[in-house]
């Protein structure tokens, strides 16, 4: 019968029915290898880095690759005692200072954004002035102007002015990384939140610093908290403003990973165990905010 209508099973059945499932399992198997290929593609240099880390000099720089070792963690030890341990070659021991200042000048420089972000950010997303556009346009303009830009002009003053290898020095210099982003990610933020919501508490005789306080900060908590972890990961990775305005005392991670190699050996164990323990702090704090994170980036997807 020409009006009759074929089962489910009987449509699968039929060569269109078979030729459009073959080209679903088809599309979702390229999706599945693409994706794999795309994970191994990431994953891999990391994970080399890591065998890189357990490995001793001579199973380093063997030809071909060696995937089957006896593991050691005398690269990780070397950081710190920066002396020589089994076969594995003597280094100054200076990381952990490296460390140390990484902490210092990336949590300061967060802070130091984040204090004079949510006020510009909260002016610019909320109030009505002349040149607004342009001042907000000029904020995310320091993004686009090559480094090489401003770290000469801050390496003359730096000079002068004694901030050459200084914490504070390097601090202030990473607000050209951090201060327009945490200005422009905050803004777009803060206008998420309903204006009703602010005009409903300057009604209950709220002050714009009140309001700031009580309403419009714990509303934005997750695009604050998102902020203040990229801008860490932003500062931790910085590596041209520290090589050219740090010197031994202040160099960070970045940096620091660099000074072991010299005119006379590369140390690859102790450089992998270095980039992997620079790593970390970054992989932990992602991992307990990621609830955080992941609201963050989502607000004001839907609405």
């Amino acid at each position: 019968m020409s009006g009759a209508v074929l089962q489910p099973g009987l449509a699968a059945a039929t060569p269109r029915g078979r030729a459009v499932s073959w080209q679903k399992t088809a599309k979702t198997v390229a999706i599945v290898i693409g994706a794999f290929l795309l994970l191994a593609w990431t994953v891999f240099p990391f994970f080399w880095i890591l065998l890189t880390s357990l490995k001793a000099p001579g199973d380093i720089l063997s030809v071909p690759p060696k995937f089957i070792f006896e593991p050691t963690l005398d690269n990780y030890a070397a950081l710190v005692m920066g002396e020589q341990r089994g076969n594995v070659a003597a280094s100054r021991p200076d990381f952990p200072r490296f460390f140390l200042n990484s902490l210092i000048i990336s949590t300061g420089a967060v802070a130091l954004s984040i204090a004079a972000g949510i006020p510009a950010a909260y002016a610019l997303a909320r109030y009505e002035f002349k040149g607004k556009n342009a001042l907000a346009f000029l904020f995310m303009s320091f993004r686009f102007v090559p480094f090489i830009a401003f770290v000469i002009p801050l390496y003359l003053i730096y000079q002068r002015i004694g901030f050459y290898n200084t914490h504070h020095g390097l601090i202030l210099a990473y607000q050209l990384i951090t201060l327009p982003f945490t200005i422009w990610m905050l803004r777009s933020f803060f206008l998420e939140v309903p204006s009703e919501i602010q005009e409903a508490a300057a009604i209950d005789g709220c002050t714009w610093f009140g309001v700031l306080v009580r309403v419009i900060l714990p509303l934005s908590a997750p695009g604050i908290a998102v902020t203040v972890i990229l801008g860490f990961m932003f500062c931790w990775n910085a590596f041209n403003y520290p090589l050219m305005l740090a010197g031994r005392q202040t160099f960070p991670v970045t940096v620091g990973a660099i000074q072991f190699i010299s005119y006379e050996q590369v140390l690859w164990g102790q450089m992998a165990a270095a980039t992997i323990v620079a790593a970390l702090p970054q992989l932990l704090l992602s991992l307990m905010v990621q609830k955080y994170i992941v609201r963050g980036l989502t607000m004001g997807a839907v609405r």
